[in-house]
């Protein structure tokens, strides 16, 4: 799951941005409504998580945008103020969830997930697939019964490897869905953590390697 994060207070961006990526998700931070623009022009978001009031471009004129472009990026609107007139107000704009200032960080996690539930194809929180359970809900998986202790990098490998229900996913897709922007493109962090994760899924093997396509669960 790919999350921009887009909080004008930086303490408090670094905080949010810091306890999802321990969630297993890959989280970009901009610090105001240009740059938030920015990223997702080039960059595939699930879920935005968006301060009302950035300077630059107000919350409320990015939200719009992608709303009127028909941006497929889910938004969860994040402001101080919480009066019923601001909900409606931010809901009419385009967001898809409204969460007010000061919020539990579980109650921001938990609306993350369900929103990201509804981008594209509908998946239940718990994947199944080649004797191997995974529950995002808890960021658990478990193989044949037998709990696996992964990495937040191998769980996040993992969840896009069993969402993608069987078809190939390309090295590329890996780096944009489990890893940020600051990646190095030319990187070996796909193959390393590929590596750990057969590992520790052990035998008998279950991700296969397509030679030049990528891998499949």
């Amino acid at each position: 799951m790919r999350i921009l994060v887009a909080e004008d207070e930086r303490f408090l961006a670094a905080l949010v941005a810091e306890g999802l990526r321990e969630q297993a998700m890959a989280v970009d931070v901009a610090h105001d409504g240009a740059a938030a623009l920015e990223r997702l022009a080039v960059n595939d978001y699930d879920v935005l998580v968006l301060d009302r009031d950035l300077p630059v471009v107000h919350g409320d004129d990015v939200c719009e945008q992608l709303s009127r472009g028909g941006a497929p990026v889910r938004i969860l609107m994040l402001t101080a103020s919480g009066e019923l007139t601001d909900r409606i107000d931010g809901l009419n704009l385009g967001a898809d969830d409204y969460l007010a200032k000061p919020f539990a960080f579980e109650e921001l996690v938990a609306r993350i997930r369900a929103l990201a539930r509804r981008t594209g194809r509908p998946l239940p929180p718990v994947l199944e697939r080649a004797g191997i359970t995974l529950d995002a809900s808890y960021r658990q998986a478990f193989r044949d019964g037998r709990a696996l202790a992964l990495s937040r990098k191998e769980y996040a490998v993992l969840e896009v490897l069993m969402r993608a229900q069987g078809a190939v996913v390309s090295t590329e897709e890996l780096l944009e869905r489990a890893w940020d922007e600051h990646i190095d493109p030319f990187t070996t962090a796909v193959k390393v953590t590929m590596s750990k994760l057969r590992a520790k899924l052990g035998d008998p093997p279950v991700i296969v390697t397509v030679p030049g396509s990528g891998y499949r669960l």
